[in-house]
């Protein structure tokens, strides 16, 4: 991507990360990621874009109000072309609106937050003038995101009916479809099997899914799962010192 990227209705544009020490956050992922920060005004508070090359690819901050039970995860955002139609379309289909539109003074960014029916969190997002991520598919940017749920035909049929996306056809060896915007595969939905909860996740490019991992480890984060090699490339399930989960993905070895 570059500067002032389109991304169509249903397509993730953005992501940003809830943490409860956003300078802890920011040194770790600088650490990981090599990212750099522009940092908004505290009226905002203090929101901030992490930068790759000078261009935006993620946002982060400490929630107004967080408190030991606010979840302190990556947060992903498909784009819509009708906030308001969006957030009616939520609540009409079984999902819970939980912020209401909410407009960014000076951006033309208005978004809303809401939890699908299996209990994944995302958002909508609607911006003219600043689509999403100006940067994706390099390294220190995402690279795909995924809803994995104990629900994977309830949530296809809401990001359907709200969103207006397309679903493949089931992978033949498990319960795991994409989510397709104009015939191209833009993100996934796959079961987190009985018991686990729903959640998005994102998938961060790297060039040295090992070297990264170990990162991750001096940083203060958690190797959850070990690097390994994929059909899709050498990945590893990781979390950040505060718990926030990711994935790495990177060039196989092989």
């Amino acid at each position: 991507m570059t500067d002032a990227p389109v991304y169509p209705q249903g397509t993730p544009c953005w992501m940003d990360l809830w943490t409860p020490n956003r300078q802890v956050s920011m040194d770790f992922y600088a650490g990981v990621f090599g990212w750099t920060y522009r940092v908004g005004p505290a009226e905002q508070h203090s929101y901030t874009e992490a930068l790759v090359d000078g261009k935006t690819v993620a946002g982060l901050l400490t929630p107004p109000g967080a408190d030991q039970n606010t979840p302190m995860v990556w947060t992903g955002y498909l784009s819509v072309d009708d906030v308001d139609a969006a957030r009616a379309a939520i609540t009409e289909h079984g999902g819970q609106d939980l912020t209401g539109v909410i407009t960014v003074p000076g951006t033309g960014i208005r978004i809303v937050l809401g939890i699908d029916p299996t209990g994944g969190m995302f958002g909508a997002w609607q911006a003219p003038g600043h689509g999403g991520a100006e940067l994706t598919n390099v390294p220190g940017t995402q690279v795909w995101n995924e809803l994995m749920t104990p629900d994977p035909a309830a949530a296809r049929r809401f990001y359907t009916a709200v969103f207006g996306v397309e679903i493949s056809d089931p992978f033949p060896d498990f319960d795991y479809t994409t989510i397709k915007v104009d015939g191209r595969d833009v993100g996934g939905i796959g079961t987190s099997g009985e018991g686990a909860p729903a959640g998005w996740s994102v998938y961060f490019s790297v060039a040295d899914t090992n070297a990264v991992a170990d990162l991750v480890r001096s940083g203060g984060g958690s190797v959850l799962g070990e690097p390994a090699d994929t059909p899709y490339g050498r990945m590893s399930a990781c979390a950040d010192p505060h718990g926030s989960t990711f994935s790495l993905m990177g060039p196989n070895l092989g």
